[in-house]
């Protein structure tokens, strides 16, 4: 929001999070200029490390050691995980920040201020497919400048924002001056003022006796202060206490004429009492951040939750003393350092991920079976349009089909004749073969879900697409005699690629009607909430499509017949009995509990 600083008006746009601990964090939210900056850093990183795979891979070549064919098809994963992992990888491990926004200054943060979670940082990056189009990033970059929160379509699902972090500001804090924060500092504590301030409001009210035992009583409480302020041995209790009185009302206002100049005394005082808890803290802070509370030892734990308790009423002191911008900001960053750890939202090990992809994922699977419906009969009925409309108009078939599909129908009676199969390869490359069959149909499935970010269209257009276009292949076989042989080639993995399919299309079709349909919810909480159930959508089709893939690549590219192939397939739907399963089971214990 805009805010008044030094007579002039802040045109940033910020984000304001209040703490459990009743303490607000203050976030400037970064703009379009800035996170480009970030974004091409990133894309130049990721440039320059296929660039050094290459020419390594080129040097080792040329020195006579070759990776082999199983080298490359570990080659060609790993190049898959880098381009659409690199982002979620450092954003959701690493704190909110990849690179690129470290070297700017950036860090993606919650809505709420906390830590951004591995599944969030996934939404919103899967989600950059859409923010993509048209080439090159247009909705994002019109998003981001428009948005009060300068968001893109990721941002908006994921429920993140990218805030400005300025490390180079961490240790800005001024120095400590002495002169005014002696001068300023008040002499007694909230409790001991009220009571100080009670009797001098009574004190003219009162008889003589009743006074002077009132005020015996509260000097003797007071003495430390009162031998402070100078009060000497045998005066009057009640004077001294008055005299007390007046001279804290004028350290409380500031007694150097400016309350400006008293309370950056405070601030001053404050800083340099505590500055060495707060960089012990920091170094707490950045072991906790980088890998969760699990990297403290037993006994810091509790340590660490004093720690951030005490700099949350530092910075609120802060601010009531009006320290400067820069010490304020040091200190802002330590809490949101502490908020974020304390109250990360879900684990981030090995040991986590397993359990989302094991039981979260196929339980959002089963809790959408709805959608996957949808998806399926969006599939469906254009295959089952294609089909019909290439056995009515076989010559048709040059106009709607690829080019390779035509050839290997052409060629496709010869083979059968000769024993081969739709598609074959030697055992050695059978690894290759599998790694790019994942590859593309997993990049497929990223696309679908990405779709649903345009009100559910985008998935239903492709849906639709690939549906039509197998209809229409298995029209186009049929009528040259070779739907048995198309369809030993899909028997072992088609099951389960295309349950994957309709999966990542049902996770766009929720993300849609969070938009068209968020029922009692508002439109911005339904899409968050759509988002976090989709990803785990995607994470349940991406699994089912590296079994299918690996069975694609090993089985349904080999010279098995017909039982070998009718064997895989039915492993396959045991897998997919057994993953959904356990996604039923993990549904009914959220609901039991």
């Amino acid at each position: 929001m805009p805010s008044l600083q030094s007579g002039r008006r802040d045109l940033r746009q910020h984000l304001e999070v209040e703490t459990p601990e009743h303490v607000t964090l203050d976030y400037e939210i970064a703009g379009l200029g800035s996170r480009a900056a970030a974004a091409l850093l990133d894309f130049l990183i990721l440039g320059g490390l296929a660039l050094a795979g290459t020419l390594l891979l080129v040097l080792l070549a040329r020195a006579g050691f070759s990776p082999g064919r199983l080298g490359s098809a570990v080659i060609v994963m790993i190049g898959f995980g880098a381009w659409y992992g690199y982002f979620t990888f450092f954003e959701g491990l690493r704190n909110g920040q990849t690179p690129g926004k470290r070297a700017l200054g950036l860090r993606v943060v919650s809505d709420t201020g906390h830590a951004v979670s591995l599944s969030a940082a996934a939404v919103r990056n899967l989600l950059r497919l859409a923010d993509f189009l048209p080439p090159p990033y247009l909705t994002g970059a019109v998003l981001v400048a428009l948005h009060p929160r300068a968001k893109r379509i990721g941002d908006l699902v994921a429920g993140t924002v990218v805030v400005r972090d300025r490390p180079e500001e961490r240790r800005a804090a001024p120095e400590h001056r002495a002169d005014t924060a002696v001068l300023a500092a008040p002499r007694l504590s909230d409790e001991e003022f009220r009571l100080l301030d009670g009797f001098a409001a009574r004190a003219g009210d009162l008889a003589p006796g009743p006074r002077g035992r009132l005020a015996a009583n509260l000097a003797a409480r007071l003495a430390s202060p009162l031998g402070e302020a100078g009060g000497a041995q045998g005066e009057d209790p009640g004077e001294a206490l008055l005299a007390l009185h007046a001279a804290e009302i004028e350290r409380r206002r500031g007694s150097l004429g400016s309350r400006g100049a008293a309370a950056g005394g405070l601030a001053d005082q404050l800083a340099a009492r505590q500055r060495a808890r707060w960089d012990e803290f920091e170094e707490l802070a950045a072991r906790a951040s980088a890998r969760g509370l699990e990297a403290l030892a037993a006994a810091e734990l509790p340590e660490f939750a004093a720690r951030y308790r005490e700099i949350a009423a530092d910075l609120a002191r802060l601010r009531t003393y009006r320290a400067t911008p820069d010490l304020i900001r040091r200190v802002e960053r330590l809490v949101a350092a502490g908020h974020n750890t304390l109250y990360r939202g879900e684990g981030q090990g090995l040991g986590a991920i397993w359990r989302v992809l094991a039981g979260e994922c196929p339980g959002a699977v089963i809790a959408a079976r709805r959608y996957v419906l949808a998806a399926f009969l969006a599939f469906m009925i254009p295959g089952a349009i294609g089909f019909r409309l290439l056995r009515e108009r076989p010559a048709i078939a040059a106009e709607v089909l690829p080019d390779a599909l035509l050839e290997r129908a052409e060629v496709g009676t010869a083979r059968q004749a000769a024993g081969e199969g739709f598609v074959e390869a030697e055992a050695g490359a059978r690894p290759l073969v599998a790694s790019g069959i994942i590859a593309n149909n997993v990049r497929v499935a990223f696309y679908c879900f990405a779709g649903g970010a345009f009100l559910g269209i985008g998935s239903l257009f492709l849906l639709a697409f690939n549906g039509l276009q197998l209809g229409a292949t298995a029209g186009h076989f049929t009528n040259v005699g070779l739907f048995g042989y198309l369809s030993q080639f899909i028997l072992g993995h088609g099951a389960l690629e295309l349950f994957a399919i309709w999966v990542a299309g049902a996770a766009g079709f929720l993300l849609g009607t969070a938009v068209l349909a968020p029922g009692e919810l508002a439109r911005s909480d339904a899409l968050v909430l759509a988002g976090r159930r989709a990803i785990r959508m995607v994470g349940a089709a991406v699994t089912c499509l590296v079994v299918a893939g690996l069975i694609e690549g090993f089985v349904s590219t080999s010279d098995l017949g017909w039982g070998g192939r009718a064997v895989a397939s039915a492993a396959s739907l045991l897998f997919l009995a057994a993953y959904l399963g356990a996604g039923a089971v993990h549904e009914l214990r959220v609901r039991g509990r």
